[in-house]
């Protein structure tokens, strides 16, 4: 039997046909790296179309190449187009036209020999006197990313932040929501920390600044917050909403939104019990949509604004399923385009009807391939925990899922720890691409994780191996009860956060996994605290410095809770990953565990990225993370 579809290419409509059998393929590494991205540009100034951008690597040749289409909003086809500069307003550019935003970086520190010993030019030595001398995969140069108005004609060129040794956008991941122009054009918005050394290390308590090009003075507008304040945003009725937590150097705290109202600030969401990924304006500026974690999947709500301070109204979720929104992109009339992405399927765009939550696919570039090959089943299933919670599980089938026969099983360790274990797709951790392997994942939603109430997310704050980790075993003890379960065959693998994990229970797993993989896992608090940049995680995770002898919650944390401590314990096949330029989880994490591994005759494996940062960005490698991923796997379990 054929089966009829339609793909759209290079704005071309092509009927296709594919036969059953090529239906019984399934996803490989490669097609996973060269798979179609799909990532929105925008709206087009009459929000008639949307403008959007394809991306598609070359695993051969290691490079990514784009092209950029135009939709329509409501049905027809999608054209490609070379320039999109007259469809999209430039929103640097401010309202009235006359002067623009440029990002620049400018050299303010002296770091290297060659700025103290400027006829010693063959040095390559660098000299540091403060903390924040690296921050996530790059050693700090003395420059500083600032913000320049620029007039259009070409006039005029002010650094709004002269001499200032801080970051907007901030670093490393800032972009262009960390500023915005007022509606009036006489005043930039803009996002930074400013504080320096120690406390820039120890901190998280950014700050919406508001520069005014008529006078030259900056005004700090969250002044009385000490957390973040984050994603400035104005409505189309000049109203000024963002984003803050309040709790400095708390990074995983509650995200609510706030706005101002008669001159003060009103907290939107404070008696909600979520938390905010981030937020849009309806184009009349009365309703604010956003997207939260929810169950294990990710949501738009709306959000209606208040007429007055004391009249806060709960939002209104509008999309319901099994599926992340990972963005906005823009509102037509009663229509939302959005991101949308679960563990079968890329992100493509989406329409979203605002009045009853029905979604519709605007984007196709991946069609022809999911056509061609077996999607993995996926479940929801509420398991109990030790303490008697609910706990969401998703459970990851292979392609062509046959009940009568036993699956080698993972337990998936989610990293963060503190992130959504949503309907995400990666295109490193991908669970489709494990199910295509002939595994099934178990992934829950343990504790520490946003989407089941402030409590359930705050919980694993110095408690690193405790509750989440009981969790984590119930997890694959319901699961391992299925008769499909292959109970000889279990194994554990995760990153970050699911890495420590993987060292932590490889010391406490009472024999029940044949195999782990730690990528980029902590597995000695000590050297971690002495060696990550970010100290605000450390200390508000295991509850300070490991010196603090009399601070119980932090001496837990680094005996206790420290898979060094128990290292002696483990007897289980190990492959280890390790980025040496991840400034995060340093290099000598990876290292000692091997270490410790090898000198006690277990059979393991280093997998060393010297140019890696915390993630594998590069495609060859990603491909050979992905060969070694599996080739462990098939070795050990």
């Amino acid at each position: 039997m054929n089966y009829l579809f339609k793909i759209i290419i290079s704005g071309a409509l092509v009927i296709a046909f594919i036969s059953n059998s090529l239906a019984q393929n399934v996803l490989t590494s490669k097609a996973l790296i060269e798979m179609n991205r799909v990532s929105a540009i925008g709206l087009s100034n009459d929000r008639k179309q949307v403008v959007y951008r394809v991306s598609k690597v070359d695993v051969a040749t290691n490079t990514r190449n784009s092209e950029v289409f135009v939709i329509p909003i409501v049905g027809g086809e999608a054209k490609k187009i070379e320039d999109y500069s007259s469809l999209i307003s430039d929103n640097n550019l401010s309202p009235d036209g006359n002067y623009r935003i440029v990002e620049g970086e400018v050299k303010i520190d002296k770091v290297f020999g060659t700025d103290y010993y400027p006829d010693l030019n063959s040095t390559n030595v660098q000299i540091y006197n403060s903390l924040n001398y690296r921050h996530w995969d790059t050693w700090e140069d003395g420059a500083f990313g600032h913000l320049f108005i620029e007039a259009v004609d070409g006039s005029t060129k002010t650094d709004i932040m002269a001499d200032e040794p801080f970051d907007c956008p901030q670093k490393p991941f800032g972009g262009s929501e960390d500023y915005t122009w007022s509606p009036a054009s006489n005043k930039v918005l803009y996002v930074t920390k400013k504080k320096s050394g120690v406390e820039y290390a120890k901190s998280t308590n950014t700050d919406i600044y508001e520069y005014d090009l008529a006078t030259k003075t900056t005004k700090n507008l969250t002044e009385y917050n000490k957390g973040y304040d984050t994603q400035p945003l104005f409505s189309s009725k000049g109203q000024l909403a963002w984003l803050q937590m309040k709790r400095d150097g708390y990074e995983s705290d509650k995200n609510d939104i706030i706005i101002f109202m008669d001159d003060k600030p009103v907290n939107l969401t404070a008696s909600w019990d979520g938390t905010v990924n981030g937020f849009s304006w309806s184009n009349d500026g009365s309703k604010i949509y956003f997207t939260a974690p929810v169950g294990g999947t990710v949501q738009i709500f709306e959000l209606k604004i208040p007429k007055s301070a004391d009249k806060v109204s709960a939002p209104k979720q509008i999309t319901d399923g099994q599926f992340d929104v990972n963005g906005i992109v823009g509102q037509a009339k009663n229509i939302m385009v959005v991101s949308r992405r679960d563990m079968n399927h890329a992100p493509e765009l989406y329409t979203v009807n605002l009045k009853n939550g029905e979604m519709s696919q605007l984007t196709h570039a991946n069609d022809a391939y999911y056509n061609s090959i077996s999607l993995s089943k996926i479940d929801k299933r509420i398991i109990k925990t030790t303490d008697g919670k609910d706990m969401v599980t998703w459970v990851i089938y292979p392609p062509n899922f046959d009940a009568s026969k036993k699956y080698p099983t993972l337990l998936y360790l989610q990293g963060g720890p503190q992130g959504a274990l949503s309907q995400f797709y990666s295109y490193r951790w991908n669970f489709q691409l494990m199910a295509a392997h002939g595994y099934i994942i178990v992934a829950p939603n343990r504790r520490g994780m946003p989407g089941y109430g402030v409590e359930w997310n705050e919980q694993i704050s110095k408690d690193y191996g405790g509750q989440n980790m009981k969790d984590y075993l119930a997890a694959i003890d319901d699961v391992a009860k299925e008769p499909y379960v292959d109970k000889d065959r279990l194994g554990a693998v995760g990153a970050s956060y699911g890495g420590y994990s993987a060292f932590y229970l490889a010391a406490k797993h009472e024999g029940r996994f044949k195999t782990f993989i730690a990528h980029d896992g902590i597995f000695n608090w000590k050297s971690m605290y002495g060696t990550t940049e970010e100290l605000f995680f450390v200390n508000w995770d295991l509850g300070g410095a490991y010196w603090e002898k009399d601070n119980e919650a932090a001496q837990k944390s680094y005996t206790l809770f420290n898979p060094i401590e128990h290292v002696q314990d483990w007897n289980t096949p190990m492959l280890i990953i390790q980025g040496g330029k991840d400034y995060r989880v340093p290099i000598g994490q990876g290292l000692e565990a091997f270490q410790a591994a090898q000198l006690q005759g277990i059979k393991s494996r280093l997998l060393y990225f010297p140019d890696e940062n915390h993630w594998v960005l590069d495609y060859q490698n990603s491909l050979i993370w992905h060969t070694e991923f599996y080739k462990w796997l098939d070795e050990t379990l």
